[in-house]
């Protein structure tokens, strides 16, 4: 790239994962020149983050511009690089994503990827992202969009279908491979492996050091450390924040794996999310509270969580930790900017369209979580195959799920939102297709102010039309 980059991040007031990124982005030499132009709607958590991303800047003597705006086209003007982390709703609207479902026995601990949770979280910030699409298109029609936010393939598959070049990125498979490394004692740096699936639900399919193929003693150490029914000790607390690598295990990952340790016994292969996680996007483990106990000792409550962050107080300690060591976290996103502005070449895991076939047993419009290269050339996945069948059969209920709230929006058809929370592999172990439309419809109701017009409720879109709400931002965070 000829000129410094502009990076704008759309979101850059949320919760500390925003200035994190920013870390990410200042850690690499030939990224320092850039201006990152930091856009969010809330003024006051904005100016928290780019408060704290200019004095960061100022220790280290960078040469970075700073810029912030609650102007979503101005920061979009020109940008070669547009990274999207927000949730629109915040945890108002989150907490309808999660009680509602609950008072029908369907209990989603995290609840952002599949399921109810994940289908409303996707449909509340369809307008945004439709606004981001018609400026951007106008401004920036060659900008690498880097999306962060969740449900990671519903979100990244619905903005490739606008026209924005997406890849979708988390910190799963990272985050997994790390600790299965940890668990095994073998350092990371000498560990290779491949990887394939979709986000939240890929596998790794090879686990290696060297020409050792670590599986066997894999299978071995976690069924001997993760026993139904056994809860381990001395784990580490959990905050949420996944961007560094773990020393230890935690609460969330590596402490008490049942679940993906029982997946693998009867499926061949280790799944790239958490247990927790992992418990949603089947009917096998949380079929009622006892059951759940067994598989998942200590509950971890994304929710609450999220609730309970001291905002001001995570950006400085962040803030802190990265004046005195600017490197990079496991996060992907600074790495693709890096390999495009140099050319140096990066093989990242992306979240990407499924067309032409990258996994050629999940559907073409299936939203696929797999190795790319980035280079000079942008973001290029490499061509998996087939899946082993029995992982593919369980992606693609999942798949099921994602692709028909993509088409409800595509379409305009609410039956399709009926349809996707239908056929959510959690939610059907608990209701029936009556009790899951009365849900459904509870849900519609609830977000009704933040939903496209064609799917909200009649009383809703009444309710929006007089009072003008149609022509009002949708709000992020």
């Amino acid at each position: 790239m000829a000129h410094s980059p502009k990076i704008t991040i759309i979101g850059a007031g949320g919760f500390v994962f925003p200035f994190r990124l920013i870390g990410d982005l200042l850690s690499f030499p030939a990224l320092r020149g850039a201006t990152l132009s930091l856009m969010d709607l809330d003024a006051g958590r904005l100016d928290r983050v780019a408060t704290a991303a200019r004095e960061l800047v100022d220790h280290h003597g960078l040469p970075t511009v700073v810029e912030q705006t609650t102007d979503r086209r101005a920061a979009l003007a020109d940008a070669d690089f547009v990274i999207i982390t927000f949730q629109v709703g915040g945890v108002e609207s989150y907490r309808h994503d999660v009680e509602i479902p609950r008072r029908y026995g369907v209990d989603q601990t995290v609840g952002d990827t599949v399921g109810p949770g994940g289908v409303f979280r996707f449909l509340r910030s369809v307008r945004a992202y439709q606004d981001i699409a018609a400026d951007a298109l106008e401004v920036c029609p060659d900008a690498q969009f880097i999306n962060y936010a969740n449900p990671m393939a519903m979100a990244t598959a619905y903005l490739n279908a606008l026209g924005l070049r997406t890849v979708g990125l988390c910190h799963s498979v990272q985050g997994t491979t790390r600790m299965l490394a940890r668990t095994l004692g073998v350092p990371y740096d000498e560990v290779s492996y491949r990887c394939a699936g979709i986000n939240h639900q890929a596998w790794i399919l090879d686990f290696r050091r060297g020409t050792e193929d670590l599986y066997p003693r894999l299978r071995q150490v976690m069924a001997e450390r993760h026993v139904r029914g056994r809860a381990a000790a001395d784990l580490l607390a959990d905050d949420g924040d996944h961007s560094d690598a773990a020393l230890a295990a935690s609460t969330y990952e590596g402490g008490n794996e049942q679940v993906r340790t029982t997946l693998m016994n009867h499926f061949g292969y280790f799944e790239t999310e958490s247990s927790h996680h992992a418990s949603e996007y089947v009917p096998w483990f949380r079929k009622d509270p006892a059951t759940t106990l067994e598989y998942l000792p200590e509950r971890w409550d994304y929710y609450e969580i999220c609730s309970s962050h001291d905002e001001q107080g995570d950006v400085d300690e962040q803030l802190e930790r990265l004046k005195a060591d600017l490197s990079p976290s496991v996060e992907y996103g600074a790495s693709i900017v890096n390999a495009v502005v140099t050319g140096v070449p990066a093989v990242v895991y992306g979240n990407v369209p499924n067309a032409g076939q990258v996994i050629t047993n999940l559907p073409d419009d299936a939203c696929v979580e797999v190795a790319c290269l980035v280079d000079a050339n942008g973001v290029q996945p490499t061509s998996f195959g087939d899946l082993p069948p029995q992982l593919a059969a369980i992606n693609r209920t999942n798949v099921n799920v994602q692709t028909l709230a993509v088409r409800a929006v595509l379409t305009g058809d609410v039956e399709h939102v009926h349809h996707a929370v239908a056929l959510d592999p959690l939610t059907s172990a608990h209701c029936t297709l009556e009790q899951i439309r009365s849900m459904t419809d509870e849900l519609l109701e609830a977000h009704a102010a933040l939903l496209p017009a064609a799917l909200r409720p009649a009383s809703a879109s009444d309710a929006a039309a007089s009072s003008g709400a149609d022509r009002d931002p949708v709000l992020a965070h």
